[in-house]
């Protein structure tokens, strides 16, 4: 009778092993052997002598304790071995920890410094919230509701809440992108009970106000130049900032500035009128790579900016930035379309770009209604 065959044991990649320390308690680790390659994940969980009953006890615990973690380490690598995410290791991450490292992430792509410390602001009310040990599996639709009411409880105006708010629903939508979880909760949540940031006014110049500073004199030139080429042309400081040399070209007498936008990270080919190239400085080099304009800080500038449209009779408050605002409802006002105008201003989404075509309807009404009663 021929002899069976014994089954061959598939040897385990994992293994759970004590070894010995100083104190007389054993210390449980991993043993992983896989690809050839060997390492160790000590589980800070240890092995005490059994004198008592309660020790014992402890020490059956303890065990339960280790082979969950060995059970869950050979499923993340069966996971892996398949090409499967590995959301069930990473979810266990705290959500403080992953705000942080979604802020960094920002701040290194070149987002504006204002959205990481935004963000740094709403870790602080998530703590307030809840404390500083919830994982990204225990953030689920009722921890985001419970925190949306937590924030409407608090004193701060609804600008601030909606801010803090999206901060934590764009760190979501963050982390599912990066498997860290499977799905935002916050989806899950009716859009009218979620916080809405108020739609915003927008400060902009007339046309009639942009001839005013372009024909009067601004302590700085540079200055002058920049804001002038930024209402002519919708780009936001960071990238007058950037813009280089080497970033403008002519095409049979069309000038275009190719810009890698700060703000989106998102390239845009912007035709430039040849009224904004007029406003362009001298050439200081011939090195293509230099920046085109040199600007002083941004409170200095925006200081300046503000005496200078004061000087000219304007009693708005005047910063940088309205220079793209002026540049949207211009052209709005000029006939160009909503769509066009979103694509010259490298906006994201379409509706950024209807609350200036608001603006210039609510114009409209206000031009309309100043005609006389002919009886």
């Amino acid at each position: 009778m021929p002899r069976k065959k014994k089954p061959i044991k598939q040897k385990e990649p994992v293994r759970l092993r004590m070894k010995p320390i100083a104190n007389g308690n054993q210390s449980l680790y991993l043993d992983i052997y896989r690809d050839g390659k060997r390492s160790y994940e000590f589980l800070k969980l240890y092995i005490v002598p059994e004198r008592t009953a309660q020790d014992r006890t402890a020490n059956e615990n303890t065990m339960k304790l280790a082979e969950a973690a060995k059970a869950r380490r050979i499923v993340e690598m069966q996971n892996n071995e398949h090409g499967f995410s590995n959301i069930f290791a990473n979810s266990r991450m705290l959500l403080t920890d992953w705000m942080r490292h979604y802020a960094k992430k920002k701040l290194e792509k070149g987002q504006s410094p204002a959205f990481s410390i935004q963000i740094g602001k709403a870790i602080k009310y998530l703590i307030k919230y809840r404390g500083d040990q919830v994982t990204m599996k225990d953030v689920d639709k009722e921890y985001c509701s419970g925190f949306i009411d937590f924030l409407n409880a608090t004193s701060m105006s609804k600008v601030t809440t909606a801010g803090y708010f999206r901060c934590l629903n764009c760190g979501l939508n963050a982390a599912v992108k990066e498997d860290i979880i499977p799905f935002n909760p916050i989806t899950k949540i009716p859009s009218e009970d979620r916080i809405k940031m108020p739609e915003s006014t927008r400060e902009y110049l007339t046309i009639e106000e942009i001839k005013l500073l372009a024909a009067s004199d601004c302590k700085h030139e540079e200055v002058k130049r920049a804001y002038l080429f930024s209402c002519l042309c919708g780009l936001r400081l960071s990238d007058v900032k950037a813009l280089r040399w080497k970033d403008l070209n002519n095409d049979d007498g069309q000038w275009r500035a190719t810009v890698l936008m700060k703000k989106t990270q998102k390239y845009i080919y912007l035709p430039l009128s040849a009224e904004a190239v007029k406003w362009l400085p001298e050439r200081r080099s011939t090195d293509d790579s230099d920046t085109i304009f040199h600007l002083p800080s941004d409170g200095y500038l925006n200081r300046l900016l503000q005496d200078w449209a004061s000087k000219c009779g304007i009693r708005k408050h005047v910063t940088f930035h309205t220079a793209r605002h002026s540049n949207a409802t211009m052209l709005l006002t000029l006939g160009a379309d909503v769509y066009t105008v979103s694509k010259l201003l490298g906006h994201t989404q379409i509706k950024t770009t209807q609350i200036y075509a608001k603006i210039v309807d609510k114009k409209k009404d206000e031009a309309v209604n100043l005609i006389p009663s002919l009886t």
